[in-house]
């Protein structure tokens, strides 16, 4: 596997107890960051932590991203433990249901944009003033290609995804020249456990749009992370990358 020059970089990486997070941390370790886990499955992450201790120095913390006050405090203490913090990854992220708008529960409405979206908004309002201070930072978010396609009976998430990529767009311009990049994933179907959430049908529909006809791995979305956290990615800001079979037509 070919990694990415990490030495000496310290990594936060939300949903990081399974699916794209995990894989994404295991590359960084294996590129040797230091990577803290944030996941709010205090049970999964235990797990995480145990599993990818043999590669690296991995910590981890329960936090809940739709919290500020818990992200700003969590990400004090990987301050404080690493003296400072150079790579945020945000994939943590929930589905919510697959329904027509007009049937759209408004609890759940509500808390896919208190994760998806405002989960980011905290994480970013958190650690870019350590960013700042350090004149250097990566910062990897995590949309979907319904983010910018729209999928029919996923209104939510869709909203939410498209935000993320308006959001990395603006954070992007606003850091430019303080040695910051921030930069947004658009995977299409990426087989995770998040599928569980979606019916059988929502999946057939989107892979029916994908020209290579398969779902992508998380290997892949840690390839494409791995080289946007890394100093080799230094001139590439507010841009959306797509990792979708094909089926990204802009």
């Amino acid at each position: 596997m070919n990694t990415y020059n990490l030495d000496g970089r310290v990594a936060i990486v939300t949903g990081a107890a399974r699916g794209m997070g995990f894989a994404v941390a295991e590359r960084f370790l294996k590129s040797g960051a230091s990577v803290t886990l944030w996941d709010l499955n205090e049970t999964a992450l235990s797990d995480a932590r145990q599993k990818l201790s043999q590669f690296g120095d991995v910590h981890s913390d329960s936090v809940n991203v739709a919290d500020f006050t818990a992200v700003k405090t969590a990400a004090e203490r990987v301050k404080q433990r690493c003296g400072q913090i150079d790579i945020l990854i945000n994939s943590a992220g929930i589905a919510g249901v697959n329904t027509s708008l007009a049937d759209y529960p408004l609890d759940i409405w509500n808390q896919v944009m208190q994760v998806n979206l405002n989960g980011i908004f905290h994480t970013c309002k958190a650690v870019v003033p350590h960013m700042q201070n350090n004149g250097y930072g990566r910062i990897v978010n995590i949309a979907s290609m319904a983010g910018k396609d729209g999928n029919p009976n996923a209104s939510a998430y869709s909203v939410s995804k498209g935000a993320v990529i308006t959001l990395t767009k603006s954070l992007g311009k606003e850091l430019a020249r303080e040695g910051i990049t921030v930069n947004v994933v658009a995977p299409a179907v990426i087989e995770t456990e998040m599928l569980a959430d979606v019916t059988e049908e929502q999946i057939n529909y989107m892979l029916a749009k994908i020209p290579m006809g398969r779902m992508g791995t998380v290997k892949e979305i840690s390839s494409l992370v791995s080289w946007l956290a890394s100093e080799e990615c230094s001139y590439s800001t507010g841009a959306v990358y797509d990792l979708s079979g094909g089926r990204a037509t802009y």
